[in-house]
C-alpha cells in the first residue's frame, strides 16, 4: 500500500472555493406525522435497534439514525460503530389494537415516482418507492422504504404531502414491534447500473437505475434540522459542510458523467485535458468534490485519507483498508469506483 499525505492538508473549505452554481431553496416536508426530531426528545422520533456488544443487550434510539451507528466494535480508536446506515428510521406515531402502525406517508418534496417495488422480497427495503427530485442541483432521490402498501404508481408527479403508501415492517429484519418507514435522500452514481450489475451479481435486479446500490445518500436528518431552522437552505451549501473523509484520483477518459448530471461536483473547469482526476469523498462514500488532476495514474489509487488507528474498512463501507496513512481500495472499493466512474 503506497503511502499517502494526510488529508486535510487540503480542507473541505478549499475543495469548495471554486464557485458553486446555487440552487433554489428546496420545499421539504416530514413524510409521516412523527415531528419529535424538531423536539427535546429526538428519542421519539427513531425507532431503535436491538443490539448485544460484549454480553449486554440494548435498544439504541441511537441506531435509527444516519451514518455509523451499528455494529460496535473495540478497536485500537476505541469503542466504534462500523456498519452505516443510509438513511434514517422513523417510528410510527398510531398503531392499531393488534400493534399494526397506521401512520400514512408522504412525499417530502415535489418531484415524479421513479420506482415503486411492491414485491417485499425483491429487496432488503421490502416494499419501497422511489421519488425524482429534480432541483436546481440535479437530480436527488428520495427513498421511503419497509412499507405496509404502496398506493402510488410509476410516473405520478408528486408535490410536498402527496401520500405514497403505509408505513410497515417488509424486508429484512424486521417485525410488528420494530415496523418504521426508512427515508432516505440520494443522488444517483450511474445510468449504466444494470450493464454493471451484471458483471459483478448473479442475481437479478428488479429495480433498474432505481437499486439501492446505485444511490448514495447525504444525511437527511442534519438537513431537516438545517431546514427548520432556513428554510431557504440550499442543497449545495448544506454540502459544503459535509467533511472529506478520503481522496481517490482515477484516470481520465473524458468527463465524468456523474458530474454532467451534477455539475456542482466538479470545482474547476480543466484548461487542458487532465490526466486523471481527484474525487473526494465523505466517509460514507458520498462524492462531494471532482477536481482535475494532471497525476499520472494507471488505475483508480488512494491519494488522501483520514488517518485512524483501526483499520479503515471500518469507517469506509468496507470502501478501503489499510490504517494511518497507508489505505488502498478492497475488492469492493473497486467495484464502487467502477460505478461512479462508468469505467467497466
Amino acid at each position: 500500500m503506497k503511502y499517502l499525505r494526510l488529508l486535510f492538508a487540503y480542507s473541505t473549505a478549499f475543495i469548495f472555493t471554486s464557485s458553486i452554481n446555487h440552487a433554489a431553496p428546496i420545499a421539504l416536508q416530514l413524510p409521516t406525522v412523527n415531528d419529535a426530531i424538531f423536539s427535546k426528545n429526538p428519542e421519539k422520533f427513531y425507532m431503535y435497534c436491538h443490539r448485544t456488544f460484549e454480553g449486554k443487550t440494548s435498544k439504541p434510539w441511537t441506531a435509527g439514525q444516519y451514518g455509523f451507528v451499528r455494529t460496535l466494535r473495540r478497536t485500537q480508536d476505541g469503542v466504534i460503530a462500523t456498519k452505516f446506515h443510509e438513511g434514517i428510521d422513523i417510528a410510527p406515531v398510531k398503531r392499531d389494537k393488534a400493534g399494526r402502525p397506521l401512520d400514512i406517508v408522504h412525499a417530502i418534496s415535489h418531484g415524479k415516482v421513479v420506482h415503486c417495488n411492491t414485491t417485499s422480497g425483491h429487496s432488503n427495503y421490502g416494499k419501497y418507492v422511489v421519488i425524482e427530485h429534480n432541483w436546481d442541483a440535479g437530480a436527488f432521490y428520495s427513498l421511503y422504504a419497509h412499507l405496509s402498501d404502496v398506493s402510488i404508481k410509476v410516473g405520478a408527479s408528486v408535490k410536498p404531502g402527496t401520500p405514497i403508501g403505509k408505513l410497515g415492517y417488509t424486508g429484512v429484519g424486521l417485525d410488528r414491534t420494530r415496523a418504521h418507514l426508512h427515508l432516505e435522500l440520494n443522488i444517483k452514481l450511474s445510468e449504466r447500473y444494470g450493464a454493471w450489475h451484471d458483471k459483478h451479481f448473479g442475481s437479478a435486479n428488479y429495480h433498474g437505475t432505481n437499486n439501492g446500490i446505485n444511490l448514495a445518500g447525504l444525511n437527511i436528518a442534519e438537513l431537516y434540522l438545517r431546514h427548520n431552522k432556513n428554510p431557504r437552505i440550499e442543497l449545495t451549501d448544506f454540502l459544503q459542510n459535509v467533511p472529506v473523509h478520503y481522496k481517490i484520483t482515477v484516470p481520465s477518459k473524458g468527463q465524468l458523467d456523474i458530474t454532467k448530471r451534477y455539475p456542482w461536483l466538479l470545482k474547476h473547469t480543466p484548461k487542458t485535458a487532465p490526466q486523471s482526476w481527484e474525487i473526494s469523498f465523505a466517509s460514507s462514500g458520498f462524492p462531494l468534490a471532482v477536481i482535475p488532476s494532471q497525476r499520472s495514474v494507471s488505475k483508480a489509487t488512494v491519494t488522501a485519507i483520514k488517518a485512524t488507528q483501526s483499520n479503515h474498512s471500518y469507517h469506509t463501507k468496507g470502501i478501503l483498508t489499510g490504517s494511518g496513512t497507508r489505505a488502498s481500495l478492497t475488492t469492493r472499493g473497486k467495484r464502487f469506483i467502477e460505478l461512479l466512474t462508468g469505467h467497466f
